[in-house]
């Protein structure tokens, strides 16, 4: 569904079991269908933090595949999910929504641990995503030299300048706000989930904005599997409304993203040497970005996927 819907490369920032890297070896194997992936396997969080979902009694002793906590231990678990396949590694610097006890407000992990994280990373030629929605877990993960913030819910000026300063780029995901607005009572959702979704998501719409129109790097992304996947491409629109031009928000999908990615070599743009990556429409998106909703045409790598 996300590539007939016109998106060839994407990058999966957290999954459990690796089931990512499995998905992303059976495409590339021709085994099943899709995109072309950068994987990250399970997402590094604290105990108790927001990838380390269970209700399970203390005497079970359990808990997520990416729990880890203390400077060694992250490192040790960066290490291991690039022994497992990982392209690119995810990691919750806040709390989040989708999680209860925690706060997507506060930051999570130590400034240390941060830098640990990074530093291993980078070492192993891994790009870094952090999952942060308060401003101060933003500032935290931006010093200790992450590639991307998602979300940035609560990003403020201090942040917005460090991260220009620093080349950070944001993901924004904010066509979620959108659906989740539209289906919060539909979800089976805990009443302090929903609680913290109603708190969370205008403060978020107008900050994202503040940052959209400032000036920050903005790259592609939309927290598909929240929302059905196929949608995609919603996220068009509502970054147009919050303040880029219809040319700027495709630029997030193509040039920024691959510049995310470190894939610039290959996606991206249509040129010599790269993947025969193209999608057609019926209109002009820079007039009209919504006709990015519908794809009419999909080839990727040179094999035609999609055409209507």
């Amino acid at each position: 569904m996300t590539l007939e819907a016109g998106f060839t490369t994407v990058r999966n920032v957290a999954a459990h079991g690796y089931s990512d890297i499995a998905l992303r070896d059976a495409i590339n194997a021709g085994d099943v269908p899709g995109p072309r992936m950068q994987a990250s396997g399970p997402a590094l969080s604290i105990t108790g933090g927001h990838a380390d979902q269970n209700f399970l009694a203390p005497q079970f002793d359990f808990s997520e595949d990416g729990v880890a906590d203390g400077i060694d231990a992250v490192a040790q678990k960066v290490r291991e999910n690039v022994k497992y396949g990982a392209d690119v590694i995810k990691f919750m610097a806040t709390g989040g929504v989708f999680s209860e006890g925690d706060n997507p407000a506060l930051a999570q992990y130590s400034p240390e641990e941060m830098k640990a994280i990074v530093e291993t990373a980078h070492g192993l030629g891994r790009k870094v995503a952090a999952h942060a929605h308060g401003a101060l877990g933003i500032k935290y993960a931006v010093l200790a030299g992450v590639d991307s913030i998602e979300h940035g819910s609560y990003i403020d000026d201090e942040d917005i300048e460090l991260m220009k300063q620093r080349g950070t780029y944001l993901v924004p995901t904010v066509y979620l706000e959108d659906w989740l607005g539209q289906n919060l009572q539909s979800l089976g959702l805990t009443s302090n989930v929903i609680e913290k979704a109603r708190t969370l998501l205008p403060i978020a719409e107008k900050n994202e904005s503040h940052a959209l129109k400032s000036g920050v790097k903005i790259a592609f992304g939309t927290d598909a599997a929240v929302y059905p996947h196929g949608l995609n491409a919603h996220e068009f629109g509502k970054m147009v409304a919050m303040g880029l031009s219809p040319l700027q928000s495709i630029q997030a999908a193509t040039v920024n993203a691959a510049d995310l990615l470190g894939w610039s070599d290959r996606v991206g743009t249509i040129e010599p040497g790269k993947f025969a990556d193209i999608v057609a429409v019926e209109g002009d998106p820079l007039a009209d970005v919504h006709v990015l909703e519908n794809i009419r045409f999909v080839m990727k790598g040179g094999e035609v996927i999609k055409n209507q």
